[in-house]
């Protein structure tokens, strides 16, 4: 099942994809697509429901992120060894783990705005892994029961902001428009192993990145149970997996960033396709 958000920002109604990519409205059983319903019956209801009975969208409204009210958005870096070994950092021993800001995530066709005075900022596909139940000090043999579904995260990054300018990551990795999430929550029922997935993203038409899932560090079921040692999971949160390599940061010999007017396009096999301009903030 494809889960979705559609209308105006902030304005976002719950929909689902159907069979023939239409979408259909499910307001009568949820007001969103969020972490309440995603926990509730009304979610095990739509799983059984005849989607063909449900009410079509007219048009190609816009998409918003696959989850409203995302409380953690929690990211994990250099989980790819090809992506560390670009970046000029050591494979990690342990997950490394970073957050966005909530007001960071934008939908998944959002304009993507390049904070003031940035000269660095880049791109990271990535698989999302979405929370369905609340989860806290799990075993990993235990973790899909708590995975929701998934879906696509453009991890954007201010490279100097991030490395260069001291302290943690988050503040090159938080800023506004830098998490378009979806098009879809893609339930856990049609991704039967999230570590063979390709993902792939371009820059105006340029591939940069040409990776697959099967080749991370730290898999699904290990980060979902390290995380929950840390912090408790709760239905709705969204955990970035980390990128493979390709990002603009890693090109050599010169590295290549992002520019007001370009346009970026990514995806993961199953899990649809984002397109964001680039557009100075």
């Amino acid at each position: 099942m494809k889960l979705l958000r559609y209308g105006l920002p902030g304005r976002e109604a719950p929909g689902v994809l159907d069979a023939q990519g239409q979408i259909r409205d499910i307001s009568s059983l949820t007001r969103d697509v969020d972490g309440a319903f995603l926990a509730s019956d009304a979610f095990r209801t739509l799983q059984k429901t005849d989607l063909s009975q449900l009410p079509v969208v007219s048009g190609q409204p816009r998409l918003g992120p696959c989850v409203g009210a995302i409380g953690k958005f929690v990211c994990i870096g250099l989980n790819y060894a090809d992506h560390a070994e670009e970046s000029g950092m050591p494979i990690p021993a342990e997950p490394v783990v970073f957050n966005k800001w909530t007001s960071a995530i934008v939908g998944p066709n959002d304009d993507v705005k390049i904070p003031r005075g940035s000269e660095k900022t880049d791109w990271e596909v990535e698989l999302g892994v979405v929370i369905g139940k609340t989860a806290s000090y799990i075993e990993e043999a235990d973790a899909y029961d708590y995975v929701a579904g998934y879906c696509v995260v453009n991890d954007v990054s201010e490279r100097a902001y991030q490395i260069e300018r001291g302290g943690t990551w988050d503040k090159g990795k938080g800023c506004d428009t830098f998490g378009p999430t979806g098009p879809w929550l893609v339930t856990k029922d049609e991704v039967p192993d999230p570590h063979n997935l390709k993902l792939w993203l371009e820059v105006d038409g340029k591939r940069y990145q040409n990776g697959n899932t099967s080749t991370m560090i730290f898999n699904v079921p290990q980060i979902v149970a390290y995380l929950s040692r840390f912090m408790t999971l709760n239905p709705g949160d969204v955990i970035s997996t980390g990128t493979p390599p390709g990002v603009g940061m890693g090109i050599k010999p010169q590295p290549v960033y992002l520019r007001a007017g370009q346009t970026m396009r990514l995806g993961i096999d199953g899990l649809g396709e984002q397109q964001q301009k680039v557009v100075a903030a």
